[in-house]
């Protein structure tokens, strides 16, 4: 029996919720964590925020698999949006960017991670940072608020990404753009090898094939389309010898089938120019 959409987002928010309450190094461990129990490879996922300005280790809880922030173009009194914004991290090193002048809006539907949130903004005395409870499909944000979206690692867990790409476009000012940071495929992956994947990358099982992902940014209205940054996710030998035989890897590993952290942009177009008599009436 195939699971609902609602019991999908309810497993997510149990599991996300239970994350809220661990440490950094509990996380890392578990399914939606950074790592696993290899002795090859402890931390693929994961890129290192401990350099960048606004980082707050209290707000790292190791769960991402990108840097959006990073690659986001953040400027000075910019207001910033992110998506299923966790305990916070990728918020404040977006404050750091956006400035006392800017805002940014933490999204996330899990309570605990709200309140774990708004804890560590107010420890560290940030006034235009905020989180706000409700799901990235239906943002309670007004439409055109954002110069920028980020989100790290998140649209791999939500059933319904093409819901949530269509709320990106219209919370969006004309001229904004994403940075978004996710999970793709490419190639068809036996379920072994996703039960495998799901352990050690993060709840690949909700990730989609990388041209799909990219299809939908596109039909969604979506311009200047393009990856900041890719990365295979390689799964160590000690993890996929646990789940498949000697041949079974080899036919993975040759098959050209793949796991990726990919980071992509794109940009809401420009609103259209007065064109005619008529249009501006």
């Amino acid at each position: 029996m195939e699971t609902s959409e609602k019991d999908l987002k309810e497993i997510v928010r149990q599991k996300y919720s239970e994350i809220a309450l661990q440490d950094k190094e509990t996380n890392q461990a578990s399914c939606c964590g950074s790592g696993c129990c290899s002795s090859e490879v402890y931390n693929i996922m994961s890129d290192d925020y401990s350099t960048l300005n606004g980082y707050n280790p209290d707000a790292d809880l190791g769960l991402g698999c990108g840097l959006p922030t990073q690659f986001a173009h953040i400027k000075k009194g910019d207001v910033v949006i992110d998506l299923g914004s966790g305990a916070g991290n990728d918020c404040f090193i977006a404050r750091a960017e956006t400035g006392e002048t800017g805002k940014v809006i933490g999204i996330d539907f899990t309570e605990a991670m709200i309140a774990k949130a708004r804890e560590n903004a107010e420890k560290i005395g940030y006034n235009n940072v905020e989180f706000r409870l409700g799901d990235i499909e239906h943002m309670p944000v007004s439409a055109n608020t954002a110069d920028i979206v980020v989100s790290n690692c998140v649209l791999n867990l939500v059933p319904n990404k093409n819901g949530v790409i269509k709320d990106i476009f219209r919370v969006l000012k004309p001229g904004g753009h994403f940075s978004i940071s996710d999970i793709v495929l490419t190639g068809n992956l036996p379920d072994k090898i996703k039960s495998a994947a799901e352990m050690y990358a993060g709840c690949v099982s909700g990730a989609i094939q990388k041209d799909e992902y990219l299809g939908l940014v596109t039909v969604n209205g979506f311009t200047n389309i393009s990856l900041q940054k890719e990365k295979q996710i390689v799964i160590p030998q000690d993890i996929l010898s646990g789940y498949l035989s000697v041949e079974e890897i080899a036919d993975f590993e040759n098959n050209g089938a793949g796991i990726y952290s990919i980071t992509v942009y794109a940009e809401k177009p420009e609103a259209k120019s007065c064109c005619g008599p008529d249009c501006c009436k």
